[in-house]
């Protein structure tokens, strides 16, 4: 039983494995005496029933994989949710990418960061979005996907950009309906009343507040220069 550090909360981790102290260090809390935020442990019902999906992996990645959705799940009514989405932070501000799996955001980020300089990735899988003075902010979790590229960081979220493979590149604004209709796959849903209702509040806000685009696109620096202006609002450097 340790506490981390995570998104501006204290959680204390209730691991049995010690697959998740050594995935967790990074956000290790110095502090391991102040109350938590939230606690999260993994019962033998979950366990097992992870377990049983397809997949030869760990006793410990399975624990990890288990204590996360906990985390997540109890995240709403701390005005917190997992988005599922590429998060790079560019001169102190965030912009998420997002769509299906296959369609090209870690390939895309990974443009960004060649062809700009300054680009930082937050997260590059599962960050958490919090809603705070009336803004969004993107954090950094030890979460990371396969690419495991991410950083202990937060930044003001000021773009969403759902991307899809196309032969030709193109950016349209989408409306928060338009937003809205994409989004919902992309984030973990609670399955009591209370977080459920809390996480459509807060993704009502997101589409409200946060521009969306829609970004069709190849496997290149036009791609690049595309998002880079319609999300920041600046010309692409030269």
């Amino acid at each position: 039983m340790m506490i981390y550090d995570i998104a501006g909360l204290r959680i204390d981790i209730q691991n049995r494995c010690k697959f998740t102290e050594k995935f967790c260090e990074g956000y290790l809390s110095d502090n391991q005496i102040s109350a938590a935020d939230l606690s999260v442990f993994v019962t033998n019902e979950e366990f097992y029933a992870e377990k049983s999906n397809p997949g030869n992996f760990s006793d410990g990645y399975i624990e990890n994989i288990c204590l996360y959705r906990n985390i997540c799940k109890q995240l709403p009514n701390l005005d917190r949710f997992l988005l599922h989405s590429a998060i790079l932070q560019y001169e102190n501000e965030a912009f998420a990418f997002l769509g299906k799996s296959g369609t090209g955001k870690s390939t895309h980020t990974g443009l960004w960061c060649k062809h700009l300089d300054g680009v930082r990735i937050v997260n590059g899988d599962k960050p958490i979005l919090q809603w705070k003075d009336n803004e969004f902010l993107a954090y950094g979790t030890p979460w990371m996907g396969k690419e495991g590229l991410g950083s202990n960081t937060v930044a003001p979220l000021k773009g969403l950009c759902f991307l899809e493979q196309s032969p030709i590149n193109e950016i349209v604004r989408l409306t928060p309906a338009q937003a809205a209709n994409r989004i919902f796959t992309q984030v973990l849903m609670p399955q009591d009343m209370e977080n459920a209702e809390k996480t459509l509040e807060l993704l009502d806000k997101l589409v409200t507040i946060v521009p969306s685009y829609l970004l069709k696109c190849t496997i290149s620096e036009e791609a690049v220069k595309l998002s880079f202006e319609a999300l920041t609002g600046k010309k692409y450097p030269l």
